[in-house]
């Protein structure tokens, strides 16, 4: 991907249907992109808080797919 389209196609309703894993692929490219110095401080800005949502996402993925693992293991 590429910058822009980091920075202007990451809209909520794209990232919940994201997977965990590309999620997590979309949020190292959003950090190749901050770490480069092309990037202008307010693009940097943007795909941080692309970056939020995309670490949040992850997170209640995560956080679901353990809730279901303790189900089927019997501990809730």
């Amino acid at each position: 991907m590429i910058k822009e389209e980091l920075i202007k196609n990451l809209e909520d309703e794209k990232i919940k249907e994201l997977s965990i894993e590309d999620s997590l692929s979309i949020l190292e490219e959003l950090l190749r992109e901050i770490d480069s110095e092309e990037t202008s401080l307010e693009d940097s800005f943007k795909l941080y808080e692309n970056g939020l949502k995309l670490v949040n996402h992850a997170k209640n993925g995560i956080d679901l797919v353990e809730k279901k693992l303790r189900i089927l293991n019997g501990e809730e």
